[in-house]
């Protein structure tokens, strides 16, 4: 039988990229973690995980259950949360940043009502800096959203590299002056990019203002403009510019879930972000150009 602790710590090794940062999320030793690893792999009797000074990687056997490992954890968060039978109820009024309305969101809150029959959860979409007034005005009680360089206040769910997504089909050489596809202020993306460019001397034209993720990735998958957003937002037909192409590197997303203190009802809010927390991260990691 395999075990639910060693289990939680191989999947969390994977989806943070090293033992570090595994052992912090769980709140355990590295030691630990690696001891976990290997009764896991001596129980199962195969090697789940390449390791180099700089990276680990999943052998095809650590890839194949990686995937049961996964549906294992969320089927024993939900046995527990129906059998304990939930006694969180109330309404959260979430913001959420437009390119974080995705489908997997949306069925991770799904399943958070579903095991929690008495919560309802209302969203409002749009730009970070708009929700987050609209949160201390009373209107919202969270907000889900990104932060750039300094990271303020608020629970990080993860970070990930923040790139100029550009068409895989593009020419390598880059126009001039540098066609932008941005969201409107107040945007964090939109910010740290001029900012850059700017320091960096780089000559920029706004050439398409989006009000959707839709419209800015098909500005960048066109090959229309070149577009900020994080590297796991990456679509098929784009790619991230890497630093031969001469544009400045930018700093990491923090994806920030903030929370008025002042608002709803604290244990129905800590919830569902142990919720976010454990079931947003991003797994993908697109190709650079």
């Amino acid at each position: 039988m395999l075990d639910l602790l060693l289990l939680r710590s191989f999947v969390s090794i994977v989806e943070e990229g090293s033992f570090t940062a595994a052992a912090n999320r769980l709140h355990l030793t590295q030691p630990a973690i690696s001891g976990h690893l290997r009764r896991l792999e001596a129980q199962l009797g195969k090697a789940l995980l390449q390791r180099t000074t700089r990276s680990v990687q999943l052998t095809p056997d650590g890839e194949c259950l990686l995937g049961y490992a996964r549906a294992i954890l969320t089927l024993n968060r939900d046995a527990m949360s129906q059998i304990t039978r939930s006694s969180l109820q109330g309404t959260i009024r979430l913001g959420v940043a437009e390119d974080f309305a995705q489908a997997r969101l949306l069925t991770t809150l799904k399943s958070f009502m579903g095991c929690h029959p008495m919560v309802d959860i209302e969203i409002r979409v749009g730009i970070p800096g708009d929700l987050v007034v609209a949160m201390h005005q009373g209107h919202l009680d969270m907000v889900l959203g990104a932060q750039c360089g300094e990271q303020g206040t608020g629970t990080c769910l993860w970070r990930e590299p923040l790139v100029w997504a550009w068409s895989a089909q593009a020419s390598k050489e880059l126009p001039s002056p540098l066609p932008l596809a941005l969201f409107p202020e107040p945007c964090p993306y939109r910010e740290i990019a001029l900012a850059q460019l700017a320091m960096a001397g780089i000559a920029q034209r706004t050439a398409m203002l989006c009000m959707s993720g839709a419209s800015l990735h098909a500005a960048a998958a066109t090959g229309f403009a070149i577009a900020p957003m994080p590297l796991s937002q990456l679509t098929p037909g784009l790619v991230a510019l890497s630093s031969e192409h001469g544009l400045p590197s930018l700093p990491d997303a923090h994806i920030m879930l903030v929370t008025e203190t002042s608002h709803g009802e604290q244990a129905l809010l800590t919830a569902l972000a142990d919720t976010l927390l454990a079931e947003m991260r991003p797994t993908r990691v697109p190709e650079t150009a």
